[in-house]
């Protein structure tokens, strides 16, 4: 049995920009890519809304600093054979951070503590890590949104240049998930259930080759 952590925000949690609410357990990418993989696989959904790289989100009433939590998580569930980060886009809010660059550093952050802490739960090496950059932000009418990631459809759109590289660095697998899915105008940061279903698609090759499935 292998185990598979996708560490994201609320693309991974499932937000629906249409209602406001969670798409269906089938439409959520983890849950997709789940179906996917059969039943040799456990994939474990750990997505929260607003979480961050490595940045605090001080108007939360919970911890959204992607960087603090991990360790936790990763005692939680090891031992893990795949962690897979799609994380960055709240990283685009100027009051968060503002910039790919920010968000690529804080990736880094996070693979780094995959590469320390896994190694405590007994087993011989951390598990595999696979960097997916999000679909990039689009303009959108909604006002909220459009303050509350002002300068940020630039911003994004530098993401999977910055995630790619970083993930030749680091020796981790890269999937940008622009490829496959697109944001939608909505709100301009989520997805609709099609693209969302989408990137659990697009990432099943990858993660069996990456696995050896």
């Amino acid at each position: 049995m292998k185990t598979i952590l996708c560490y994201g925000d609320s693309i991974t949690w499932g937000s629906d920009a249409e209602t406001g609410g969670r798409h269906a357990l089938e439409d959520r990418w983890p849950n997709v890519l789940q179906a996917a993989l059969g039943p040799d696989v456990m994939v474990i959904a750990e997505g929260l809304r607003g979480r961050t790289t490595a940045f605090d989100e001080h108007l939360a009433d919970c911890d959204r600093n992607g960087a603090r939590i991990l360790p936790t998580i990763l005692y939680t569930h090891a031992p893990l054979d795949l962690v897979i980060f799609m994380l960055g886009s709240n990283d685009m809010k100027p009051a968060i951070a503002g910039s790919a660059l920010a968000a690529m550093q804080g990736m880094r952050r996070l693979i780094s503590l995959v590469q320390v802490n896994a190694l405590r739960d007994g087993t011989s090496e951390p598990p595999a890590v696979l960097v997916v950059a999000p679909p990039a932000l689009c303009e959108t009418a909604d006002p909220e949104f459009s303050a509350m990631f002002a300068g940020g459809v630039e911003q994004s759109q530098m993401l999977a240049s910055f995630y790619a590289d970083l993930a030749d660095e680091q020796g981790c697998g890269f999937f940008d998930a622009g490829s496959v899915a697109k944001t939608t105008p909505i709100d301009g940061v989520h997805l609709d259930a099609k693209n969302t279903r989408a990137i659990g698609r697009g990432l099943e090759p990858v993660v069996r080759l990456m696995l050896g499935l």
